[in-house]
């Protein structure tokens, strides 16, 4: 079994790959967000359904990652918090 402060580290050395991840999120979903604004522009008034489908599955991909941000940063918080209880 782990000691204490082995359980601490790993919690540590989880968390840091955690944050780290949530770099590359906010990027990818600033990126998102600048391709739904794009497309958006340049077809508004198109009639085709191909560009509402497309603007449709971009804007669904922006919430996706936006709740994977948050839950990756309710698992930082969780496990936090079993270490300050260690």
């Amino acid at each position: 079994m782990a000691s204490i402060e082995e359980v601490r580290a790993g919690i540590a050395s989880a968390n840091e790959k955690a944050s780290e991840s949530l770099g590359a999120l906010q990027q990818a979903q600033s990126s998102l967000e600048q391709a739904q604004g794009e497309l958006m522009q340049v077809t508004q008034g198109s009639g085709q359904a191909d560009v509402s489908e497309a603007n449709s599955l971009l804007a669904q991909a922006v919430s996706s990652v936006t709740e994977v941000v948050q839950s990756v940063q309710a698992a930082i918080q969780a496990s936090e918090g079993v270490a300050a209880r260690l």
